[in-house]
């Protein structure tokens, strides 16, 4: 069943709150009257050829300035259609609606100045005018022209407004108070444009960045308005954990601009706020109302997504406990199924005491079994209701579900309850059966025992008819019911088998009833007539004992009937078992007398019938299976569930943020071994020459184990410091794992230990038999090529190329792990090539200019660890440190050095341990001293060998390039080993 993330119209309630602040910041920033905004003409507002100072008239009316600019007539009408329509925009609509006073000042100017100005105002102003003030030129002609010029040309200026002429700024006093007129003008207003133009600026910038954020939380309750839910538990905790992220991130955008807004109106009341005296311009005190209410708009911008997400989290989290719940239901449904289908297959209710009783106890045993998922089904309904009282949205899916849940628990009550009545019931009938067939048996015994000769005396007879009586009375202890009482107490139970039971004990009670009835009213009679007795055949012989009473008779009867039954079914089984055997043992002669001497399959597939070299591949192939378990085990039992949210609280944060450095790349040797080299090595089982070829074919695969051990020291780093963490426990318990998590994440280093191994002995296996080799067939091929064994020879040189790249493998895995336990190694380590060589040396360090054998002897050694790579050497400093097993070393990077910079010497007699080496333009040399001759002679020899090989490739380039230049022998007598580079 689906379900679509729908809130109750809070998507719809979201985006209308945020269309109405979207709308209500262009109305505060005027956006649908000026489209235009500060950063569009932010060159033309900074020549400052109009001013909006934010002065006002004594009506309230804003003041526009013109001050003195020379190229004022060269303006583009663009341009100053553009300013005068963003500045006049920017007054509240109250305070442009009263007029705008415009002051031109061109005191230094001309009157074509004037002219030019008051044309482009009449043409292009966007306002409402109320009076115009011109400050004259100063100099006589200019002011002569202009008041002529206005005069003239006061008709083609089209003006309805008054223009005022003055002659100086005392006159414009006169009308405009000092302190709404900037200090060019004679007032005290202070007016910084450059800081005027930044606010405005931020303010519209505020403005743009909260219109955008509404937009983008419009799109974002869009979007999970129309998102299906997810129909699992990981979909949803995955869909939980994306949304909140998303919703961090907004809220986080929400929260950063409401700290930028925030610094952005305090910037703006800073002049009042550093001094008590100062006050806030009209266009000041608009900033601010304008920051106010755009702030006002983030509010309610945050209020309205804050509400919407706790709606919507609250859904998500519905829905993962609607997921939770689905889950469980299935797994109990299922389990509640089985336990009905169990139970409807328990149909038998027994054809004895005995058998009813087992079935009892099964009975008893599967309601048992039930109980545990009976109270599971139980407090799933519990924790369903409790979604339902809590207006779960999927209360119309979880309803029935629990509903449901109820009926199958009530049928499985019920039908036990059925069940064990019904038993009860059989187990009441067949005990009444036995008790029947009891008394009849007692009855039959009575008769058999009356001796003929005993019943010829009158005492003889009163005897046999007390015994008679006595008899019958006891029917009414043993409660025996009549036909039509049995009947209709039984009625129910009575199968097909058990029903001709009961007819056959019912029909022998009637018949020995009888017969005592008939036996004693014969008796009655003989007592009568006193005659002499007859003699009557007895059915039993006259040995018969006395019967007492039924009850001391009952083991008398039962014990030789039970013997009786007992011999006769031991009797049985003596004979199916010597049926049996002679069977088996005349299977085993034709089987002998068919097959010859040929052996049996299992004795061929026997480790004792296998090769040596087969019985290595059967342990290489069972141990990789194995291993390829135990990885599976650690990516299932401990990585994955890292990503479980109800396991993050027991994960530290310093695990969960290296969970990737502790595993390594354990899934890539998973992938690998389980997709690829198995099946490879399964190959091998028939052709066991095929091995060595295995390995070598995947030597470059086999170099993820360089990598995983070169991450060894950093993952026993993190597990040292978390080892003791609640989850790695629960999941060592939840893998039955006896060991800890670090013992198994060795296991690559111990796998590549017993390939090494099983190598090893493969080599001590190398005769034709031993590769499953026909000796006919090489004796064959010796015929024809030779006495040299060519399988033979080819498969032992394949398994020791195998052998020597294996412990290349080994060893440069060592090597990397020592090399990644040296703190403070350069990250372009790798650019150096593959480990080689590593060990300690005492090094001295020596300038070449002051380099003196006496000298040097005086200096006190460093004791350094020395790497030997490929294309260069890295010195670390050793230092001790202590640990759990006391003291032991520690390695901190010194230096790294380039091959092909480096010469190398031997050093004179008295220097068997030691070598130098020099930068071949360097100053300084190293004198390296090794703990025997044979390490030095090895290292020696190595780094002479990789110097002659980066030789020689320089010598092919520069042949290459130099078109067959040879290189001079004088350079090559330069370098000991070769030319020095």
């Amino acid at each position: 069943m689906r379900f679509w993330l729908q809130e109750e119209m809070a998507p719809q309630e979201l985006s209308r709150r945020l269309a109405t602040v979207i709308t209500h910041v262009d109305e505060i920033m005027q956006q649908e009257i000026r489209p235009l905004v500060a950063v569009d003409i932010i060159e033309q507002l900074h020549r400052q050829f109009a001013i909006l100072s934010g002065g006002r008239g004594k009506d309230g009316a804003p003041i526009i300035t013109f001050p003195e600019f020379v190229g004022f007539k060269h303006l583009p009408e663009e341009d100053f259609l553009n300013v005068m329509t963003y500045l006049t925009s920017i007054p509240s609509v109250e305070a442009a609606s009263i007029g705008f006073i415009i002051v031109i000042d061109r005191r230094r100017d001309k009157w074509s100045s004037i002219k030019a100005s008051l044309t482009r105002i009449a043409v292009a102003f966007p306002g409402n005018l109320q009076l115009i003030f011109i400050l004259r030129p100063s100099r006589f002609i200019q002011r002569t022209f202009t008041d002529i010029g206005i005069k003239y040309y006061r008709e083609e200026f089209k003006m309805k407004v008054p223009i005022v002429m003055l002659n100086s700024v005392s006159d414009l006093h006169g009308y405009i108070d000092k302190s709404q007129l900037t200090e060019d003008l004679g007032g005290t207003l202070e007016y910084h444009h450059s800081q005027w133009i930044n606010h405005r600026t931020a303010i519209e910038n505020f403005a743009m960045s909260l219109k955008t954020t509404a937009e983008m939380l419009q799109m974002f309750g869009a979007c999970l308005a129309t998102k299906e839910l997810p129909s699992s538990v990981l979909s949803a905790e995955d869909l939980l954990m994306s949304h909140t992220r998303q919703r961090d991130k907004l809220q986080d955008e929400l929260k950063l601009l409401g700290k930028q807004g925030t610094t952005l109106l305090s910037c703006i009341q800073e002049p009042a706020t550093k001094s008590p005296t100062s006050e806030l311009n009209p266009s000041e005190l608009e900033n601010v109302a304008t920051m106010e209410r755009l702030l006002l708009q983030l509010d309610e911008t945050e209020r309205a997504f804050n509400q919407f997400w706790s709606e919507h989290h609250l859904k998500l989290n519905q829905c993962l406990q609607l997921q939770h719940f689905e889950r469980n239901f299935y797994e109990v449904k299922l389990a509640l199924d089985s336990l009905l289908a169990e139970q409807a297959e328990f149909t038998d209710i027994g054809d004895s005491v005995i058998c009813v009783e087992q079935l009892l106890k099964e009975h008893k045993n599967l309601e048992e079994k039930g109980q545990d998922t009976l109270e599971k089904a139980q407090l799933l309904s519990i924790i369903g209701d409790q979604l339902i009282q809590s207006h779960h949205y999927a209360v119309d899916s979880i309803r029935p579900r629990c509903v449901e849940l109820r009926h199958l628990c009530d049928d499985f009550i019920n039908e036990n309850k059925k069940k064990y009545d019904i038993l009860e019931k059989s187990l009441e009938l067949h005990r009444q059966l036995d008790k029947v067939s009891q008394w009849c048996e007692a009855g039959i015994y009575l008769l058999a025992s009356q001796a003929v000769d005993k019943c010829q005396s009158r005492e003889g007879v009163d005897v046999a008819l007390n015994d008679i009586e006595a008899f019958l009375s006891t029917a009414k202890e043993y409660q025996l019911p009549s036909h039509m009482e049995f009947y209709n107490q039984f009625e129910l139970i009575l199968t097909i088998d058990v029903k001709a039971r009961a007819q056959e004990v019912l029909q022998k009670l009637s018949d020995v009833q009888e017969i005592l009835h008939k036996r004693q009213m014969s008796l009655m009679k003989l007592a009568a007539r006193q005659t002499r007795p007859v003699q009557p055949v007895a059915p039993h012989p006259e040995s018969s004992p006395k019967w007492v009473s039924p009850k001391t008779s009952q083991p008398c009867i039962l014990a030789p009937l039970q013997r009786t039954s007992e011999e006769t079914y031991t009797r049985t089984l003596e004979k199916e078992d010597d049926k049996t055997k002679f069977e088996v043992k005349n299977e085993e002669i034709l089987e002998s007398s068919h097959d010859g001497e040929n052996p049996k399959p299992e004795q061929l597939d026997s480790p004792e019938n296998l090769s040596p070299t087969r019985r290595i591949i059967r342990d290489l192939l069972e141990t990789e299976e194995i291993y390829i378990k135990e990885i599976k085990s650690i990516i299932d039992g401990y990585i994955t569930p890292m990503d479980f949210i109800w396991l993050k609280h027991l994960i530290p944060d310093v695990l969960q943020n290296n969970k990737e450095f502790l595993f390594g790349n354990i899934r890539e040797l998973y992938e690998f071994h389980n997709r690829t080299f198995l099946k490879e090595l399964e190959k091998c089982t028939e052709n066991p020459e095929l091995l060595a070829r295995c390995f070598l074919k995947r030597k470059e695969d086999l170099q993820i184990y360089f990598q995983y051990h070169k991450n060894l020291p950093r993952a026993r780093t993190i597990w040292q410091e978390c080892q003791d963490c609640t989850f790695f426990g629960v999941c060592q318990r939840q893998l039955d794992h006896e060991l800890p998590l670090f013992k198994y994440l060795r296991g690559p280093s111990q796998r590549l230990i017993k390939y090494q191994m099983l190598l090893k002995g493969l080599l001590d296996f190398e005769s034709p038999e031993d590769l499953g080799i026909d000796p006919g067939d090489q004796e064959e091929g010796l015929a024809k090529n030779g006495p040299k064994r060519t399988k033979d020879s080819t498969f032992s040189a394949e398994l020791q190329q195998a052998l020597a790249m294996l412990e290349d493998l080994i060893k440069s895995c060592e090597l990397a792990m020592d090399l990644a336990a040296v703190t403070g190694c350069p990250d372009d380590i790798n650019k150096l090539g593959k480990l080689l060589m590593h060990g300690s040396f005492n090094v001295w360090t020596v300038h070449k200019d002051r380099y003196k054998m006496k000298d040097f002897i005086r200096f006190k050694p460093s004791q350094r660890q020395i790497y030997l790579f490929e294309r260069g050497i890295v010195f670390c400093k050793i230092r001790m440190e202590p640990s759990d097993q006391g003291l032991a070393p520690h390695y901190s990077f010194k230096k790294s050095m380039k091959l092909v910079t480096l010469s190398i010497r031997q050093l004179g007699r008295g220097s068997s341990r030691k070598f130098e080496i020099a930068h071949r333009n360097g100053t300084e040399k190293y004198i390296l001293q090794a703990a025997s001759k044979e390490i030095r002679d090895c290292w020696f020899s190595e780094i002479s060998k990789l110097l002659m090989e980066q030789q020689n490739n320089i010598k092919d380039i520069d042949e290459g390039e130099d078109n067959g230049k040879q290189i001079s022998s004088k350079a090559l007598r330069t370098f000991p080993v070769g030319r020095q580079l």
